[in-house]
C-alpha cells in the first residue's frame, strides 16, 4: 500500500514538471518545507555601560531657595543666538534638544519627570537633567489693575533655553528605536521646537550644516554683504546680528542662512 501512494505521488510530481507547471499542487508545499533559516543581525554590546545609581530624573523646585527674592526685567537676551553650555552629550546616547529659543516653566519640567520616569524602565535606562530648575523672576499685575504704580509683583520663575541646548539626556543599555517615541513625545509638548537626536544623528546634524557653508556656491553671503556694509546695511543690525552673522531672528534658528 505504501508503495503504491509513493509511485503516485512521483508520477504526480514528475507530470507537474514535464508540462512546466511551476506552481504544482505539490511546489508550494515542498517549497514551504524547505525553506532555509534566517539570519538576524548581531545585538549591540551593552557590557561597558555602566548604570548609574539614581537612575530616574530627579524633582526640580518651583522656585530657587533666594532669602530676598528680587524683581529682574525681562532681558530677552537670554534666549536669543546658540547655546555655550549643555550642547554637548556626556554620559548618554540620546538627548532631547532645543531647535529655538523660549521659557520652561515648572509645569513642563514637571511633565518632562513624570513621563519619562513612568514610562523608561529603570533597569536599563537612566535620565539626567541638563537644565537647571526655574529660576528667572517673571511678574504679573493682578486681573482689574490699573496700569502704573509701578512693576507688578513676582507670579512665577522661568528656566530660560537657547537653541542647541540639551534638555535631558537619556543612556543605558538601550537603543534608539525603543526610547524615541517618549522622548518624541515629551519634545512635542514643550513650548518650542525640539527634536529628539543620537550622539550619530548630532554628529551628521552639524556636519551637514558646515557642508552647507563650506560648498556654497553664492559669493554674496550675509557675512560679506555686512563687511562691505552694502547699502548701508549696518544701520539697522544688532550687535546679535553681527556675531552671529544673521543665523538667528530673535528666539529663531534660521538653518537656511550660511
Amino acid at each position: 500500500m505504501f508503495s503504491i501512494i509513493k509511485a503516485a505521488v512521483g508520477g504526480l510530481t514528475a507530470l507537474c514538471r514535464v508540462n512546466g507547471h511551476q506552481q504544482g499542487l505539490l511546489h508550494g508545499h515542498l517549497k514551504v518545507l524547505a525553506a532555509g533559516l534566517k539570519t538576524h543581525e548581531i545585538p549591540p554590546d551593552h557590557s561597558e555601560v555602566v548604570l548609574p545609581d539614581r537612575r530616574k530624573l530627579k524633582f526640580l523646585n518651583k522656585m530657587p531657595n533666594f532669602k530676598n527674592a528680587k524683581k529682574a526685567m525681562k532681558n530677552l537676551k537670554d534666549i536669543q543666538g546658540p547655546a555655550t553650555a549643555a550642547n554637548t552629550f556626556t554620559k548618554g546616547e540620546f538627548a532631547i534638544v532645543a531647535m529655538g529659543g523660549g521659557y520652561l516653566h515648572w509645569g513642563h519640567i514637571e511633565m518632562i519627570r513624570l513621563t519619562i520616569n513612568r514610562k523608561m524602565d529603570p533597569k536599563t535606562t537612566f535620565a539626567r537633567w541638563r537644565v537647571n530648575g526655574p529660576y528667572k523672576p517673571v511678574t504679573r499685575k493682578g486681573l482689574g489693575m490699573r496700569m502704573g504704580g509701578g512693576k507688578g509683583a513676582i507670579d512665577r520663575y522661568v528656566t530660560p533655553v537657547r537653541y542647541g541646548r540639551f534638555i535631558v539626556e537619556v543612556g543605558g543599555k538601550v537603543e534608539l528605536g525603543e526610547i524615541q517615541r517618549i522622548m518624541t513625545e515629551v519634545a512635542q509638548k514643550l513650548p518650542f521646537k525640539a527634536e529628539v537626536f543620537s550622539r550619530a544623528s548630532l554628529a551628521a546634524f552639524q556636519k551637514k550644516h558646515a557642508d552647507m557653508e563650506q560648498n556654497n556656491q553664492n559669493p554674496w553671503t550675509f557675512k560679506e554683504i555686512t563687511l562691505g556694509n552694502m547699502l548701508g546695511i549696518r544701520k539697522v543690525l544688532s550687535p546679535k546680528d553681527l556675531c552671529h552673522n544673521g543665523r538667528f531672528a530673535g528666539k529663531f534658528h534660521l538653518p537656511w542662512r550660511v
